[in-house]
């Protein structure tokens, strides 16, 4: 766990610049939503991506990005995972959608010096049950997780939340792959996993700037990483589902700096 020391909390200034790249990578999802149906491929969804970022004078936050973990840089805007790919799929014009299928779309923007991050799990076409409700119930864990991001509570809260959530429903928590500060950086401590006990971690501050983001498998929590380097998945190749927000700890009530508005309505 990293220490107080290397935690920065951001100022009101640049809170409103992570909101403002938060919120263009909620409009580039809402734009490829248009776009995500049976027969498109997902590197075309990625140029989709990068034009639509461009032209709104921000630059792609994924591409050529080079973690620690990775032998090479991020060739591609978004990371696109499908079915029981559970995070940093790579785009392929060789990865056609069909109907039935879930698509994970994780999304960064690097605007004004800040970085904006979040991820959605689109339906294509029409889903079986089984899948929506996987659909559902992640995405309700992490709006759970955001409810515990106040100031005073301590971290393992947002953990243990996103987790009880999961497993309360017959699901499993990828372990390896976790949240994370975010500002100047795309990576930036702390580290925020998707499960864990309450009363546990660092306490929370407000102007601590986090990406809450559970990933929740249909059956069992093994991850494998695929040849490229990159793409992680379920090893039983069951479904994943991967949702995503920006948040700023405040007192009494997390605020989102990013949306999923511009996909939904």
């Amino acid at each position: 766990m990293a220490s107080a020391a290397e935690i920065t909390y951001k100022t009101e200034e640049e809170i409103e610049l992570i909101r403002e790249s938060s919120l263009l990578v909620g409009k580039t999802l809402g734009e490829l939503k248009k776009h995500i149906k049976p027969g498109v491929t997902t590197k075309q969804l990625d140029e989709i991506a990068e034009q639509f970022i461009r032209d709104h004078d921000a630059i792609p936050g994924f591409k050529d990005y080079a973690p620690s973990f990775g032998d090479s840089p991020f060739p591609y805007t978004l990371c696109t995972s499908r079915n029981e790919e559970v995070v940093h799929g790579m785009p392929s014009s060789k990865i056609v959608l069909k109907e039935g299928d879930i698509l994970s779309v994780d999304c960064g923007v690097l605007k004004n010096g800040y970085y904006g991050d979040s991820a959605y799990t689109f339906a294509v076409g029409e889903v079986s049950s089984k899948i929506a409700r996987l659909m559902k119930v992640t995405k309700e864990s992490l709006y759970l997780g955001i409810e515990k991001a106040v100031e005073g509570n301590r971290l393992g809260e947002i953990s243990y939340a996103i987790q009880k959530h999961a497993e309360l429903h017959g699901y499993s928590i990828v372990r390896e792959m976790v949240g994370h500060g975010l500002g100047v950086n795309l990576h930036e401590p702390p580290e925020v996993p998707n499960h864990g006990r309450r009363k546990s971690g660092m306490k929370l501050k407000e102007g601590l700037v986090i990406a809450i983001e559970p990933m929740i498998n249909m059956g069992k929590r093994h991850i494998k990483v695929d040849e490229d380097g990159w793409t992680v998945f379920a090893t039983d190749r069951l479904p994943s589902a991967h949702y995503e927000h920006c948040i700023v700890v405040r007192k009494g009530k997390a605020e989102i700096l990013s949306t999923f508005e511009y996909i939904e309505n």
